[in-house]
């Protein structure tokens, strides 16, 4: 059980990091403090007193405790004892351990080790996990942005790594608002790329299926409309279908199935999807809806994921560059920790076409 000291200690270090007490921001005095936690004042001296000694706060003579620059005013190290902080939406499956695999595989050769926070892709999260870094003083910051096309909620924190003055580079989307460089593919060209393949093969009737709180699912769907702007002899023919990374799974499929029932006698001859895991999962409900695929509807995906080779039918796909992103992502971080300029990167995807498409 944790001593009254300690759970004191914990609770100013939060309102701390948190933001509730700001920088250079007056703290409660040791009487307000007693009255606050209802403990003794040795308690709460004990707890301040490791606060200052660890750089949370300081002392004025005479008025008072303010927080420190918590942020900066930390020790560093050298290299072998830094961390990386790298922040994605998630980390254990699809294409993530690819490409924090290849992460870690450029700053562990530099020395360095990662500090890794997975999002969910909740704002909430995405704060805790940058908070949680700064505070155990990251080097820099590899990050994948939370729902890139909304307001988000969390650009304080985000000032406070730009006040920090440490760098910061951006995966797979990136926040407008910042002047953070990115990795990123190239979208919009691939989802072009991939719709011009079946446009040239006879289909015209394409279902487009996109999240669109992320900027890679906007610049896929921006790719869509650019093949049929391209294909002006079937330019009315397609049709885009737009859902939420917050909807549930289960109900996407049920609109995707509403809209493909609703047309059965004139069924969109292929489905394009924001990425292989929509693209699984509408593949496995169209078969249980007696659609059979590609014969009766083609299916494509977006990202390669590991597991699209060897589903029946294969899954034709556009690779995401998912080793090399990170690679990319690591370096051009050392490279801002050595000071040099960062320069965003625009990775290319190719399409591979296998066996749940076809020609018509």
């Amino acid at each position: 059980m944790e001593t009254k000291y300690v759970m004191v200690k914990k609770s100013i270090k939060s309102n701390i990091i948190n933001g509730k007490y700001k920088i250079n921001d007056k703290i409660p005095t040791e009487s307000e403090l007693m009255a606050m936690y209802k403990v003794s004042r040795y308690t709460i001296r004990r707890a301040v007193g490791d606060l200052e000694h660890e750089g949370y706060i300081y002392r004025v003579q005479g008025g008072g405790m303010y927080v420190n620059d918590w942020i900066n005013n930390k020790v560093s190290s050298d290299r072998s004892n830094q961390n990386v902080g790298v922040v994605t939406t998630h980390i254990a499956n699809y294409i993530f351990p690819s490409i924090i695999s290849g992460i870690d595989q450029v700053i562990s050769d530099e020395g360095l080790s990662i500090l890794i926070g997975n999002t969910h892709d909740e704002y909430e999260k995405e704060r805790h996990n940058l908070l949680n870094m700064l505070d155990n003083d990251v080097v820099g910051f590899i990050i994948e942005p939370t729902r890139s096309t909304l307001d988000n909620p969390n650009l304080d924190v985000y000032q406070m790594i730009v006040d920090s003055g440490k760098p910061a580079v951006f995966i797979n989307a990136h926040y407008p608002q910042l002047n953070f460089p990115y990795v990123e593919t190239n979208d919009t060209d691939a989802e072009k790329a991939l719709v011009d393949y079946l446009l040239d093969n006879g289909h015209e009737r394409v279902l487009g299926v996109f999240q669109v709180d992320d900027l890679q699912g906007v610049h896929r769907m921006n790719g869509f409309i650019k093949s049929y702007q391209t294909h002006p002899t079937v330019s009315t023919s397609g049709d885009i279908m737009m859902y939420r990374s917050s909807d549930n799974i289960n109900d996407v499929l049920e609109k995707i199935k509403n809209r493909v029932k609703v047309e059965m006698n004139n069924l969109p001859t292929a489905i394009v999807c924001y990425n292989d895991q929509l693209a699984i999962e509408v593949i496995g409900m169209l078969s249980k809806e007696g659609v059979a695929v590609p014969d009766q509807v083609s299916v494509a995906g977006f990202d390669d994921y590991q597991i699209s080779k060897y589903i029946d039918p294969t899954l034709t796909t556009m690779i995401h560059p998912k080793r090399k992103m990170g690679h990319t992502a690591a370096q051009l971080l050392l490279d801002m920790l050595d000071g040099k300029d960062g320069e965003s990167k625009i990775l290319d995807s190719e399409l591979i076409v296998r066996g749940s498409t076809k020609s018509i």
